[in-house]
């Protein structure tokens, strides 16, 4: 399957017992044709960080794994379809732990910026809802 790995591309935000997955345009329809997308980040030592979204059928809900220095959050392939040929959007879910704690998920289209950042390129990110494109 294919993975994309962009300088401006899917964005990981882990806080404490919740990760949030942000996707492009571009995300957005290689996970509806492809069913996984996925993006690195490297680290000195040659030691990578890889997070992908993962499409199949778990049971309705999300849920997250992690083995080694891949974390996947998995999607009910029915759920991803519907989100991605739609105006949702987002996706959110909570994981029991093996402790009894809750683990958040959250998948989320990524909108642009409404003010221009320098450096940015946000020609494949989603009109936000405030700036009148939509």
């Amino acid at each position: 399957m294919q993975a994309l790995h962009d300088r401006d591309g899917m964005k990981l935000r882990i806080r404490d017992n919740s990760v949030r997955l942000r996707l492009t345009r571009t995300e957005v329809d290689t996970l509806r044709s492809t069913g996984r997308v996925s993006a690195t980040t490297s680290f000195p030592e040659g030691r990578r960080l890889e997070y992908a979204l993962q499409c199949g059928d778990d049971g309705g809900q999300l849920a997250a794994t992690m083995n080694g220095g891949l974390i996947t959050v998995h999607v009910p392939a029915a759920v991803a379809l519907e989100w991605a040929e739609s105006d949702q959007v987002s996706l959110s879910g909570q994981q029991v732990l093996d402790d009894g704690a809750s683990l958040t998920l959250l998948v989320e289209k990524d909108f642009a910026c409404l003010a221009p950042r320098e450096g940015e390129d946000e020609s494949d990110m989603y009109p936000h809802p405030k700036s009148g494109e939509c």
